[in-house]
């Protein structure tokens, strides 16, 4: 190795002593793949005309930046060997061991996932690309480590795709931006799936990029000015309440992000208050909640801005405070707060707790006993490997992987506190299913933050969500056109082909005036049920006068449903009740 490439090796182990104790074995490992690498490699060149191994290289110097151990550094040095050059598996693992190998040959496998749009009539290549993903669902089950290699190589390949042939640019680009982008954001790896997003923008929307990029500047540097005017106001009240801060600074709103709330907004940036926003990082749990109550008693609040996920962290670990005040000037103006920790989850996600034990031995390893730290909870990587297991067809499988795991997020909240993880644009329904396929079967409406919706109401970060449920009640046909998820489509196809047989009554639709009260939907709904009634939908519609309570049911007896009214009408709170025949 010459002088000039010493450097290199030197920064790298720079990188990793910063983030974990190096013994000499470690030092002497990483210099040999280092070395093995760059001769594997030697006379290679990318297709920007840089050396080829300038690729595994940087994708190792990213793991060490993500708080990885050694051996996945290691296999990110050699991580193209087997595929690119002669060197073979069983050589890497006769010089590295067999742990190595496993994470190189699992990253090998990944390297053939192609994802690219396909028409609905290539069979073939709908085939090919639904098992190539569930490599990657194998692999994200058995070892993270592989995908967080692949996720490294990705990072550094799409920071070069200009070099590459515009043909293949684009589906690159969308393969980053609809499976690698999400896949870092499900494993809380926020900075990460920002900026794969961000690189892949400007080759799928071209014209998009162009026209932000022209129009964003000017009031992103009034912005950046603005908040220099509030940032010394703030230090001087946090120096008044003996609080020092570890970092106060801006972060600008990631340009992809951008354009997607921009399409909430009419395309009007001066709607996107949150265009910069001020940071403000801590030492404690304490602090943050003691800046949050500085900036609300300097400036007022926004109502409903107010973000709390410390209490209630997203499902992929995320945790912050967040809040918008009438700021400087009357401006509306975002602040964020968070402790050292969490502004390192949120830029390395899970690999910031990554915990492998060193004193394993090797066959411990290879039974599968290695494990992450138990901080952040990744059972979303168990129900992904089960779930792909339900699907045969593959163009199904594909459509539902992208809409169930790797679309934008909303979550959820039970009234006792649990959070749940779904795609946005769900409904009740789809949380019910979430929560068990039974309380799914049994749901008959839903209240949100405490109050009645409908059923296809789209779910919003942060809602309480409670089902109220009807034993012996059926899943409704009617579901299928407004659920998102595919396992509560599947779930209501099942039942529906179960009752296929069974010759339902007519629906019936009661219409109740009420005055409203605690518990009383409870009580009609128990009503309804002691007269062996089957419910399919509770609304409750808000008019200028009293409240009126549509529930949809099985009644096919005239006799029956007149008797049903009598007991309603002398519920508590009950002023009107008729009914109507909906269909046969």
């Amino acid at each position: 190795m010459n002088s000039a490439q010493k450097p290199q090796l030197n920064k790298l182990l720079e990188i990793i002593k910063v983030k974990q104790n190096l013994s000499e074995d470690d030092k002497l490992l990483i210099k040999k793949a280092y070395e093995f690498s760059e001769k594997s490699h030697s006379g290679q060149k990318r297709l920007s005309g840089e050396s080829y191994f300038t690729h595994p290289f940087q994708s190792a110097i990213s793991l060490a930046k993500w708080h990885l151990d050694v051996p996945t550094i290691v296999a990110a040095l050699l991580h193209d060997i087997v595929e690119d050059t002669p060197a073979t598996l069983e050589e890497i693992k006769k010089q590295f061991g067999e742990e190595i190998a496993f994470l190189v040959n699992g990253v090998t496998k990944l390297g053939k996932l192609k994802y690219r749009k396909i028409n609905a009539d290539e069979s073939e290549k709908i085939k090919n690309l639904s098992e190539n993903l569930r490599k990657m669902i194998l692999a994200i089950s058995e070892d993270l480590r592989v995908v967080f290699i692949k996720l490294a190589d990705r990072l550094h390949n799409m920071r070069t795709l200009s070099a590459i042939p515009v043909a293949k640019q684009k589906r690159i680009a969308l393969e980053t931006s609809e499976i690698y982008a999400p896949l870092a954001y499900r494993l809380g790896m926020q900075n990460m799936a920002g900026e794969l997003d961000d690189l892949a923008f400007p080759f799928i929307h071209p014209q998009e990029y162009r026209w932000l990029t022209e129009n964003i500047k000017e009031k992103y540097d009034r912005r950046v000015a603005y908040l220099e005017k509030v940032k010394p106001v703030i230090l001087e009240e946090l120096k008044k309440n003996s609080i020092i801060p570890v970092v106060v600074d801006s972060r600008a709103k990631r340009i992809s992000s951008l354009y997607k709330k921009l399409f909430r907004y009419n395309m009007n940036l001066d709607q996107i208050y949150d265009l910069v926003a001020l940071r403000i990082i801590v030492n404690t749990i304490e602090e943050c909640y003691a800046v949050l109550g500085i900036i609300h008693y300097l400036w007022p609040p926004v109502p409903g801005r107010i973000k709390d996920y410390i209490a209630l962290p997203k499902p992929n670990g995320y945790r912050s405070l967040h809040t918008s005040v009438f700021c400087i000037d009357n401006k509306i103006t975002e602040f964020q707060i968070r402790t050292k920790t969490m502004h390192e989850e949120a830029e390395f996600g899970i690999a910031a707790h990554w915990a492998y034990n060193q004193a394993k031995a090797t066959k411990e390893f290879l039974d599968k006993k290695v494990s992450c730290a138990d901080k952040i909870e990744l059972k979303w990587v168990q129900q992904l490997r089960n779930w792909q297991q339900e699907f045969t067809d593959s163009q199904e499988f594909i459509k539902s992987l992208k809409v169930d795991f790797f679309k934008d997020r909303v979550f959820a909240i039970t009234p006792k506190g649990e959070v749940i993880d779904l795609p946005a644009g769900s409904i009740p329904v789809d949380f019910a299913y979430q929560i068990h396929t039974q309380i799914g079967e049994q749901c008959v409406g839903a209240k949100v933050n405490g109050k009645i919706v409908p059923l296809d109401y789209q779910i919003q970060s942060g809602d309480v969500i409670e089902i109220l449920t009807q034993k012996n009640k059926k899943s409704s046909e009617s579901w299928l056109k407004s659920v998102k998820t595919s396992f509560a489509r599947r779930r209501i196809k099942a039942a529906i082909r179960k009752d296929s047989k069974i010759l339902r009554p007519p629906q019936t639709e009661l219409r109740v005036v009420v005055n409203d009260r605690v518990g009383l939907i409870k009580d009609i709904s128990a009503a309804i049920s002691r007269s062996h009634i089957n419910i399919t939908n509770i609304n409750l519609i808000k008019t200028s006068g009293l409240p009126v309570i549509k529930i949809a049911c099985d009644i096919g007896d005239k006799e029956k449903a007149e008797k049903l009214l009598v007991k309603i009408k002398n519920i508590k709170g009950v002023r009107e009740v008729s009914y109507k025949l909906i269909s046969l």
